[in-house]
C-alpha cells in the first residue's frame, strides 16, 4: 500500500534516518522493532506528515506523495497514535475525539452526535468512560484508549501505532489486538511500534528492526522469535540482568506501617488497605501487579504526591507525616514518577536544567546561583546515566523517551538519595535502554540505595530484585525472592496465566 524509499532525515550533525526503505501492505500489520533513539518515531512522523524526509520519496497506491501536514496525511488516509499522548486535559473525552474536525449543523457544532460516536468508540475498546468526563480526571491507560479512541475515528486507512499499549493493563491490550484484527480484516494497514517484544509477537504480521538510523532486518512473522529481534536490535551481548551483589543489606531505611489510600473518587473505597513493608538499605525490591492493584497509589503516597487516609510511613525510623515533597526530598526519599511528561520533566527547560531541578537549592547562595557547581553536576549525571544528548544546553524535547526517561532519574539521583522510588521506569523504553537503567539502579544499590520499583511485566521482576512483591486490590498478594517463577507471580496477582 505504502513504499518509503531511500529515506534520510537529518538534524544538523544528527543523522536520525540513513537511506531506509519501509514497506506497509494492505490489511497487515507491520511491527517496526529498535531502541530509543533508533530512528522509529522519526520515520513515523514522516509518514504521518508531522516532517518531512530530508532526502527519499515516499510511494502510496503506486504514486509518489508528499505530505505537507498531518492533515494533508489524514485526507490521504494515514493516522497516528503517537507515543506521548497528545490530549488536552483540560477538555472532555468527547471533545478530545473530535478537536479539530467538529461535526456541525446549521445552529453549531453537534455535541450530541460527537457524544454517541465517541461512546460508540470507548464500548469497541470495552471502556465505559462518560463522553464529558474530562480528561485529566481518567487514569493514564484510560488517557491512552482515549488516544486510540481519537485515531479510530479518523476512518485511516493506515493507522499507525506508535507505543499505544505503554499505559495499558493485560486486559486492556487484548482489547486492543481484537480491535487491530478486525480493522486488519476490513483492509485497514497497521503500523505497530512497541518495546514489549513478547506482546508484539502476538500481533504481527511483518517484522522490520531498525537500528542507529538503518534498517538491519526484515521477516515475515512466521520466520521469527524473541532471539531474532534481540539479536537484530541489540547484538549478541544483551545483558537482562540479576540481583545486584557486593553490599550486605543494611538497617530498615523505609518502612511502610499499615498504609491506607482512599480512592479519589470518594467513595469510601480503599485503592491501599492497610499495607505494611520494610526495605533495607541495598534491597531492590519490585512491586508488580495488574493495572488498579493500588502500585502507582502507594508509592505515590509514600513520595507525598496523594495523601494517606491512614497508617504511617518512616524514613530512617523517623515518621514523615506532614513533610511536603521537597522536605522528603531534601530527608533522602525521591519518587521517579509514571507519567515523565506530564509528571517528571518540564518541557520548557533544557535538558540540564532538567536535571538539576530537584538539586537547585545546593548550587544557590543567598539570591546567586553557582554556574560552575550545576554546570558540573549535569555534567556529572549525563554520563553516569548514560544520556545520549548533544549537551546539557539541548532541549529536553530532541531526547527520545528512553533517554527523557534517563534524565528524570539522573535528576532524582543527583539529589544523592537514601530511597528512590521509581513507578513503572521502562514505560517507553526499548529493551536496552531497560538494561541500562536497571544496571544503574543495581549500581546504587550496592553502594547502598534502597530501591523500590513498580512494574506490570512480569519479566521486570526478575531482572534486579532481590524481593518481589506482589499486589492485588490494594493488599500485598505474596511475597517472593529473585528464584519465583513468572508463573507464580502471575498466578499471585490474579492475572490468568497463558500456557
Amino acid at each position: 500500500m505504502l513504499s518509503a524509499r531511500n529515506i534520510s532525515k537529518s538534524y544538523g550533525n544528527t543523522h536520525a534516518l540513513k537511506g531506509v526503505n519501509f514497506d506497509i501492505h494492505h490489511g497487515k500489520v507491520t511491527t517496526l522493532f529498535g531502541e530509543n533513539g533508533a530512528g522509529k518515531s522519526t520515520l513515523m512522523k514522516i509518514l504521518s506528515g508531522v516532517e518531512t524526509p530530508t532526502l527519499g520519496e515516499i510511494e502510496l497506491d503506486g504514486r509518489r506523495i508528499s505530505f505537507s501536514s498531518t492533515v494533508d496525511a489524514r485526507d490521504h488516509g494515514i493516522s497516528i497514535i503517537h507515543q506521548e499522548l497528545s490530549l488536552a486535559p483540560n477538555l472532555s473525552v468527547r471533545d478530545n475525539v473530535f478537536l479539530g474536525r467538529e461535526l456541525r449543523r446549521s445552529t453549531g457544532v453537534d455535541f450530541d452526535e460527537e457524544a454517541r460516536q465517541t461512546r460508540i468508540l470507548m464500548a469497541d475498546l470495552e471502556e465505559d468512560i462518560d463522553p464529558v468526563t474530562l480528561v485529566e480526571d481518567l487514569r493514564l491507560g484510560q488517557q491512552q484508549l482515549v488516544e486510540i479512541a481519537r485515531a479510530l475515528s479518523v476512518d485511516a486507512r493506515i493507522l499507525i501505532m506508535d507505543e499505544p499499549t505503554s499505559a495499558l493493563s493485560a486486559t486492556e491490550v487484548e482489547v486492543l489486538f481484537k480491535v487491530i484484527r478486525e480493522l486488519t480484516s476490513r483492509g485497514v494497514s497497521i503500523v505497530y511500534i512497541s518495546h514489549h517484544l513478547e506482546e508484539a509477537l502476538q500481533i504481527t504480521d511483518y517484522a522490520v528492526v531498525l537500528r542507529d538510523g538503518t534498517i538491519t532486518a526484515t521477516a515475515e512473522a512466521k520466520d521469527i522469535d524473541l532471539q531474532w529481534i534481540v539479536h537484530n536490535m541489540v547484538g549478541d551481548h544483551f545483558d537482562r540482568g540479576s540481583p545486584p551483589a557486593g553490599y550486605g543489606f543494611g538497617e530498615v531505611v523505609l518502612s511502610v506501617d499499615d498504609v491506607c489510600v482512599a480512592d479519589t473518587a470518594g467513595l469510601g473505597n480503599l485503592i491501599v488497605d492497610h499495607l505494611s513493608l520494610d526495605v533495607r538499605a541495598g534491597e531492590v525490591v519490585c512491586i508488580y501487579g495488574l493495572m488498579g492493584a493500588g502500585r502507582t497509589e502507594l508509592l505515590e503516597s509514600i513520595a507525598g504526591r496523594v495523601p494517606m487516609a491512614g497508617g504511617r510511613v518512616l524514613l530512617r525510623g523517623a515518621p514523615i507525616a506532614g513533610s511536603s515533597i521537597a522536605e522528603r526530598i531534601g530527608r533522602g526519599l525521591v519518587l521517579v514518577p509514571e507519567d515523565r511528561q506530564r509528571d517528571g520533566l518540564v518541557q520548557t527547560m533544557s535538558v540540564g536544567q532538567n536535571l538539576s531541578l530537584a538539586s537547585i537549592g545546593a548550587f544557590i547562595k543567598r539570591v546567586l546561583t553557582s554556574r560552575p557547581r550545576e554546570r558540573a553536576l549535569i555534567e556529572a549525571s549525563i554520563r553516569n546515566v548514560h544520556i545520549k544528548t548533544a549537551g546539557g544546553a539541548a532541549p529536553i524535547g530532541s531526547l527520545s523517551g528512553g533517554n527523557q526517561q534517563k534524565v528524570v532519574i539522573g535528576k532524582m539521583l543527583a539529589t544523592d538519595p537514601k530511597v528512590i522510588l521509581l513507578d513503572e521506569p521502562s514505560r517507553g523504553i526499548d529493551i536496552g535502554a531497560k538494561a541500562e537503567v536497571f544496571r544503574l539502579l543495581g549500581e546504587r544499590a550496592a553502594q547502598g540505595l534502597a530501591v523500590v520499583f513498580s512494574t506490570s511485566e512480569v519479566q521486570e521482576c526478575l531482572s534486579i530484585a532481590h524481593r518481589i512483591i506482589v499486589m492485588r486490590r490494594g493488599r500485598i498478594s505474596a511475597q517472593f525472592g529473585p528464584d519465583v517463577s513468572k508463573e507464580e507471580i502471575m498466578a499471585a496477582s490474579g492475572e490468568a496465566v497463558v500456557s
